[in-house]
């Protein structure tokens, strides 16, 4: 494992091996998170098909028999992709080469799958003893429901975020993007990084377990200790915070703005730039005006119902009081700070030629100010591509 600084064309992590045998998308984004810190990621898909995603869509780009999946597309830069069938005995031979130089093997599958194959984590910890296995599954590995299969809804929903999402509480949401998913793998990279840190003092790899019901329960943040330490339970209030008022989507004379006064000083300076009296009965403390919360609503409302949302924006800049815009997504990728926060990269992918596509939501910097992000990435590949390439390469290694 390599501690040098990054650079244009490598990162943090360079010198990491990461053998990935996941597919869908909590493993992929854990392995593509890994990828853009500067490990080499070896995707393993079936042969003929691929990941799953290859087929989720539309949309897909490209010309017919070169078409890909934008799903595919978001969960798979810096990757190198290979063909094994687990099951045939060559193919397998080089999927065991690669797991003895490995640094990482991540896989999603159900409980009890990577047994069936000959590949449980005492068998891969056996031929490589410094092995970092990441596991991630729906609902955990054990418990009474631990062989449930998992996809992103059904946790959402079983794990108590849609409950929390929505416009009222019989109107339950799930989130825009699959976040049971993106969280698990988040957590699972996290993990991944622990435990390489760990292997420097001990020598030895883990098994590092994470789920998307983990993941859920991981975010309730304050909804959680609501009800475990105060006995209530959240329920979806539209987009008005739960503990904080104002705090939400305010409407305005052509459409609306989202305030944050999540302080009794910036409380006092939005009703002095509004002509609001902060001692007004219900209104003096935070906690009043969260039992408050439609007079609240009905007081800021009108505030605003003659002004324009650019308006209110530059007045409540000027006030210092938190404010935004809701945008779509067209607006933020084309947004100038998305763009100077390196939020949006270029490849030249194998297949479709130069992509843009969303970028690392992370940056490097020396103490001293200077950046040293990676700035060079690999496109997501076409099926197979390195089939050769790293066939070869373990073939060289071996002799």
């Amino acid at each position: 494992m390599s501690a040098a600084l990054g650079s244009s064309s490598a990162g943090p992590l360079e010198g990491v091996l990461v053998v990935d045998l996941s597919r869908a998308l909590a493993g992929p984004h854990a392995t593509m998170m890994l990828g853009d810190l500067g490990a080499r990621v070896v995707k393993i898909e079936a042969p003929g098909h691929g990941d799953d995603t290859r087929g989720w869509g539309p949309p897909f780009v490209g010309d017919e028999g070169e078409r890909e999946s934008t799903y595919f597309l978001s969960a798979n830069r810096n990757k190198e992709s290979v063909c094994l069938n687990l099951r045939d005995d060559a193919d397998r031979e080089v999927l065991l080469a690669l797991v003895r130089r490995a640094d990482v093997l991540v896989e999603n599958f159900r409980t009890g799958v990577m047994e069936r194959l000959g590949l449980g984590a005492d068998v891969l910890g056996e031929l490589n003893p410094r092995l970092v296995q990441l596991s991630i599954t729906g609902f955990g590995h054990d418990g009474p429901e631990g062989g449930r299969p998992g996809y992103d809804q059904i946790a959402q929903g079983e794990g108590g975020l849609m409950s929390l999402t929505g416009s009222a509480p019989d109107d339950p949401q799930r989130f825009g993007t699959p976040i049971c998913d993106l969280l698990a793998g988040m957590y699972g990279a996290y993990g991944v990084l622990a435990a390489l840190r760990q292997r420097e003092s001990t020598g030895r790899g883990q098994v590092v377990r994470t789920s998307l019901l983990a993941a859920a329960v991981g975010v309730h943040a304050f909804q959680g200790t609501r009800w475990t330490v105060a006995g209530e339970v959240g329920r979806a209030a539209g987009n008005h915070h739960a503990s904080i008022s104002p705090y939400g989507l305010f409407r305005c004379a052509d459409g609306a703005v989202q305030i944050a006064v999540g302080s009794e000083g910036l409380w006092q300076r939005f009703c002095a730039g509004f002509d609001l009296d902060p001692e007004e009965p219900g209104m003096a403390t935070n906690a009043q005006r969260v039992a408050s919360r439609d007079r609240v609503i009905e007081l800021v409302e009108r505030a605003f119902a003659n002004r324009s949302a650019g308006d209110l924006l530059e007045r409540l800049r000027e006030l210092g009081i938190p404010a935004g815009r809701v945008r779509t997504l067209d607006e933020v990728y084309a947004w100038e700070q998305t763009l100077s926060q390196g939020l949006v990269i270029d490849v030249t992918h194998e297949t479709l030629g130069p992509l843009t596509l969303p970028g690392p939501p992370l940056r490097f910097f020396e103490p001293s100010g200077r950046e040293h992000t990676r700035t060079a990435h690999r496109p997501p590949p076409v099926l197979d591509q390195h089939g050769e390439s790293v066939r070869r390469w373990v073939g060289d290694v071996a002799r």
